[in-house]
């Protein structure tokens, strides 16, 4: 990553760094050492799928990330299951109070968005903005600055 930074001369917060929280939890010490020296190269961390693995909280205080990604499973459901709106909810706000940028992955429906705009997210991924594509695809969407829906 270092070199690609360098050959590139970009500077590390162009790169977001993606982990789950199962293989932080596979070897803990190595995992943090690592991630600490990625952060260090100025490198954002985002934690993938939080909530379907171990879920240690502790691993959170060690481990300062930068975004923590609401797992699909949880998003799935939302507005009108209420254990998922709960558990989304608190992910929210446990993001919140440990200083981390929040991301919901698998949206799909306009609810699903206002839900997760109402509670406070910060960003969505899914469907709803647009189906995989190709890198020459990208190019124009991301001209348009916004893929949200517009409302009425």
């Amino acid at each position: 990553m270092r070199d690609a930074l360098a050959e590139y001369r970009l500077p590390g917060s162009c790169l977001d760094v993606e982990v789950t929280e199962s293989v932080i939890m596979d070897d803990m010490e190595s995992t943090v050492q690592t991630i600490h020296a990625i952060q260090a190269m100025g490198i954002r961390m985002s934690i993938d799928d939080f909530g379907t693995g171990y879920s240690s909280l502790a691993y959170l205080k060690r481990f300062k990330a930068d975004k923590l990604k609401i797992d699909r499973s949880f998003v799935r459901d939302i507005p009108g299951d209420q254990d998922d709106s709960a558990i989304t909810r608190a992910i929210i706000n446990m993001s919140k109070n440990l200083n981390m940028q929040v991301v919901a992955e698998g949206v799909e429906t306009v609810e699903q968005w206002q839900f997760l705009a109402q509670e406070g997210c910060h960003q969505v991924q899914g469907y709803l903005l647009s189906r995989p594509l190709s890198a020459e695809a990208v190019e124009p969407l991301l001209r348009q600055r916004c893929l949200l829906p517009q409302l009425e």
